[in-house]
């Protein structure tokens, strides 16, 4: 019996979970990714912050991932840590829709909507049909699932031990609070300890306090995910992370203190005990929203003091193109100009930080190589973009050279960007392994390293101000590494067959000398596209 009961629970649970993430996967696939973009824009005021976040949540049916997209957006700069806080607040609020939606007793639609779903998922003609068949599907696997754990439980309903364990948790709310945080950092989904809490309470095996301490509970636990989500990232991004926790705890914190006052508002809603607990789960993190919303910018300072560190934030995005100006293609030029100066002072950025990496064993500087090489990705699509429509305008035979000269450089310039974030990868495995250089091959890195330095420097300057003759020193300069790379690479073989050089050490060294030898290649690229050799 015991073993039937356990199997038909965890079978039950699959169900509800492959359900919710069949649901939220044709919510998602339907939004398409306008979902990305709403929360990367209208993240600007903390009320709509907080809308965005309960929309973002509604759709991919868990707090927890919405959390983690926001860390990810904090990490690559395309969100402050203010408008992450406040889309989190909403995010807490969005999860709460699926245990409203779980309370209802409307397990007699489960058939039909799997039925629906899976008519619109097989035999739909348009994509978005088919997507949100998908979700409808999900919708009724996830209420077949919760009727078979209801199910499963009935017999437990005469385990009197079980019984009084579990009343226990209304009693002790802080029992019922460490039993709810610690299966939802397990399970991962506060969505669903709540699904089994409502269960539990639709037997009548949990009354309103444990169900309530329980979900406290699991509003702690879920944010485990974001805080894994969080390790290796940027400052901000840990922040963020770290403000999710402190919010949830400090709600939790509030609502024991005033426990038995707050079961006894909740009882006043009405309804099932189920649609209570629901309610109580939505109750608290609406309460906690308007506690903390006010006082958003002392929150977010709060989180700054308690996570000290000095944030390197990278501004993303393009500065100069406006798609206005294409009309006038001279001054469009200009500004695609602008731009390219500003990715190749990234690219140089990106290569000395990367190099500091590696010759100091510096890792503070790790992410910041990161951030800019979305930076860089980023702005290689975007002005390769506007680069294409400025030629369907009417351009003179200067100004389409010129145009296809940019194509070639943006192109170069975002390899450059490639190549610092393999130095950063050779760096990390150095570090990690505690690979030994010799001071002789640490300088031989660091002269190829200057010298490389010097060529990105002359060919930014000469494409500034497009000047042929430093253009050309940057063109004979590459014959220079390319003869230095050839001998460094002679010289550490012999070393390495000599046995005077570890092994895996020489391998590293062989790569960093190659990727250094493609960035002179590619800055060599980047100042023929001043020459119009290209």
């Amino acid at each position: 019996m015991f073993w039937q009961i356990i199997i038909e629970l965890a079978g039950g649970f699959g169900l509800f979970l492959f359900g919710m993430q069949l649901m939220a996967s044709g919510m998602q696939k339907a939004a398409g990714d306008r979902l990305r973009r709403i929360l990367e824009v209208l993240t600007t005021k903390p009320i709509i912050a907080v809308l965005t976040g309960i929309i973002a949540t509604v759709l991919v049916q868990s707090s927890s991932t919405t959390t983690v997209m926001l860390v990810g957006f904090v990490n690559a700069g395309l969100m402050t840590l203010h408008q992450a806080v406040g889309t989190i607040f909403g995010a807490n609020i969005g999860t709460t829709v699926t245990a409203q939606i779980v309370s209802l007793n409307i397990t007699q639609l489960a058939y039909p909507a799997v039925a629906v779903g899976a008519v619109l998922t097989f035999f739909g003609k348009r994509r978005t049909s088919r997507y949100i068949g998908q979700a409808v599907l999900g919708f009724g696997v996830l209420f077949l699932g919760m009727n078979i754990m209801s199910g499963s439980l009935v017999p437990l309903r005469e385990n009197t031990s079980l019984l009084q364990l579990l009343q226990d948790f209304g009693r002790s709310p802080l029992l019922g609070v460490l039993a709810g945080a610690v299966f939802t950092a397990i399970i991962q989904s506060s969505s669903a300890t709540t699904a089994i809490v409502i269960a539990m309470t639709n037997q009548g095996m949990l009354d309103l306090p444990a169900a309530i301490a329980i979900i406290l509970g699991s509003n702690i636990g879920t944010c485990v995910t974001a805080l894994l989500a969080s390790i290796g990232t940027a400052l901000s991004a840990r922040r963020a992370a770290v403000a999710h926790l402190l919010f949830n705890m400090t709600g939790v914190f509030i609502a024991l203190i005033f426990f038995r006052p707050y079961v006894s508002l909740i009882t006043l809603t009405g309804g099932t005990v189920a649609r209570q607990a629901a309610n109580a789960h939505t109750f608290f993190n609406v309460f906690n929203t308007v506690i903390f919303l006010p006082l958003l910018k002392q929150f977010v300072a709060a989180i700054t003091f308690l996570v000290p560190g000095e944030d390197v934030a990278v501004e993303m995005g393009p500065k100069y193109l406006d798609k206005r100006i294409l009309l006038t293609p001279d001054v469009a030029i200009g500004s695609v100009r602008q731009e390219c100066l500003r990715m190749a002072n990234l690219g140089r950025e990106m290569v000395t930080e990367a190099m500091q990496v590696f010759l100091r064993d510096d890792a503070k500087l790790m992410q910041h190589v990161l951030q800019k090489e979305e930076l860089v990705d980023s702005l290689e699509k975007e002005i390769t973009v506007y680069l294409a429509e400025l030629s369907q305008h009417s351009l003179t035979k200067a100004q389409s050279k010129e145009v296809s000269a940019l194509m070639h450089a943006v192109n170069d310039l975002e390899r450059i960007g490639d190549h610092a974030q393999n130095l950063i990868q050779l760096a990390e495995q150095k570090m990690e392994e505690r690979l030994p250089f010799s001071e002789q091959a640490i300088a031989e890195l660091e002269d190829m390293y200057h010298t490389v330095d010097d060529m990105i420097a002359k060919a930014i300057t000469a494409f500034e101000r497009k000047d042929l003759l430093l253009a050309s020193q940057v063109v004979d300069q590459d014959d220079v590494v390319d003869n230095l790379e050839r001998v460094l690479r002679k010289s550490h073989i012999a070393r390495i067959n000599e046995k005077i050089c570890f092994p895996p050490s020489g391998v590293i060294y062989l790569d960093i000398i190659s990727n250094l030898e493609r960035i002179a290649d590619h800055a060599t690229n980047f100042a023929q596209a001043v020459l119009g050799d290209f």
